[in-house]
């Protein structure tokens, strides 16, 4: 059974100094990568597509403030395996700035991030924090490659809807002529930003809410499927309204309600339907101390191990050589 540690006298001190030195490493490895931190905090900050982003960072804090009391359960020792997804990521990072592809360096940053969280911690700390750690993926500014998919599909549903109105309609792609006017369903009403928000709150409603994989499963469909008809049937409302005040007046009331009221109350939705099956609380989310020490593969993985301070020293070595690496190329 993993050891129970009290956190007084020595315990603090051997809990402390993994947990500082991965800060410290965290802090190595975002200074090296810190251009394209910098780049993803401009798009979170900047472009309203994400937004959403800006509330991850204190969520991944609230996932692992919930783990606390686990990760005081089990021993921490280095992980070998974790300095090699950390040099990963950090060649991945190298090979995007090289070929100056901006989601591949990005996704590189994160990765050598989470590798050096399993490299100091060890392997039991790493999947006790494991949903955490993955959730510094959404961190990731994407979606922009959905866009003209779900122009095309939201002009579908609006054309459907608007010709079962009554309404007299010629429709070309995204183009929906009616006597109100001709309107276009651009990039801002594609649904993109609302769907990658619905998707990252699903993914973490399914795992802290959820315990079945068939429900998580049957929700993130959910996610998927209800904000692409959503923006199809606020875009046809728009068209409709349309042809009782106006294209203008429908327009600016349209980014009213869109932004503020009508997904709003979808999100609202999506979470008061699932509410009846929500199997467990936050708290009970991801694998327990015991759970791990269960795991007939960890004891034999845990082989790999070595120090927490000589992989705090491997992971600080690696971003130096990687430094180096990048000036080069």
């Amino acid at each position: 059974m993993p050891r129970d540690l009290s956190l007084t006298g020595p315990a603090v001190a051997e809990r402390f100094q993994p947990g500082f030195m991965t800060l410290c490493a965290a802090i190595a490895v975002i200074a090296l990568t810190f251009a394209d931190w910098r780049e993803m905090a401009h798009q979170w900050w900047d472009i309203d597509t994400y937004s959403h982003i800006l509330l991850v960072p204190p969520i991944i804090a609230w996932l692992v403030w919930l783990r606390r009391d686990e990760l005081g359960k089990v021993p921490i020792a280095g992980w070998w395996p974790g300095l090699a997804w950390t040099l990963l990521g950090l060649a991945t990072w190298l090979a995007g700035r090289h070929f100056a592809i901006n989601t591949m360096a990005q996704g590189g940053a994160v990765i050598a991030l989470q590798g050096a969280v399993f490299a100091i911690l060890g392997l039991r700390a790493g999947l006790i924090l494991a949903f955490p750690v993955a959730y510094l993926f959404v961190l990731i500014p994407f979606g922009g490659e959905f866009i003209p998919p779900l122009q095309v599909i939201t002009a579908e549903i609006a054309t459907a809807l608007t010709r079962l109105s009554g309404i007299e309609t010629i429709a070309e792609g995204i183009h929906i002529d009616t006597p109100a006017g001709l309107f276009i369903v651009a990039e801002e009403c594609s649904g993109v930003k609302f769907l990658i928000a619905m998707l990252a709150l699903g993914v973490l409603v399914a795992h802290s809410r959820f315990a079945s994989w068939t429900r998580r499963l049957w929700f993130l469909l959910a996610c998927l499927v209800v904000p692409i008809i959503a923006n199809g049937i606020r875009a046809w409302a728009t068209i409709y309204l349309a042809q009782y005040v106006g294209a203008e007046a429908a327009g600016s009331l349209d980014h009213i309600v869109y932004g503020w009221v009508f997904f709003g109350l979808v999100i609202a939705l999506v979470l008061g339907f699932a509410w009846r099956w929500f199997e467990r609380d936050p708290e009970e989310a991801g694998w327990s101390a015991e759970e791990v020490d269960t795991m007939p593969l960890v004891r034999r993985l845990e082989a790999r191990r070595m120090s927490p301070a000589l992989a705090f020293a491997a992971v600080l070595a690696a971003a130096l050589v990687f430094a180096v690496l990048a000036r080069l190329v």
